[in-house]
């Protein structure tokens, strides 16, 4: 069976280091429960839009989060499906059972 890395790795790559930012962190807690506004995510981590957005940028480029417009306002919500590549990828790991120990080196002549 192949590894979901080994057929695309780019969502891997690109999905841990949007996760490598506590703001970002902070993003995904919020909208762990529900669909929410750009005004309500900058009010909620005391941060300008300016800031708040390049970090959505980021989030929306490795698909982790979802936009939709209403009117004048940017809805975010997550994008569950790319959470269970990376929860996926993380559980290869889990399934080593053991790892095999180096070989040895042969000693230079």
């Amino acid at each position: 069976m192949q590894s979901p890395s080994a057929a695309s790795p780019e969502p891997i790559f690109t999905g841990f280091h949007a996760l490598s930012d506590p703001l970002r962190i902070s993003v995904i807690e919020l909208l762990r429960n529900q669909e929410l506004c750009v005004c309500d995510l900058c009010e909620a981590l005391e941060v300008s839009q300016s800031k708040l957005s390049f970090h959505l940028k980021t989030l929306k480029e490795a698909g982790l989060v979802r936009s939709r417009q209403q009117g004048r306002w940017i809805y975010y919500s997550l994008n569950i499906p790319q959470f269970a590549v990376l929860e996926q990828y993380l559980c290869e790991f889990r399934r080593l059972s053991q790892i095999l120990p180096a070989r040895l080196c042969k000693e230079p002549s």
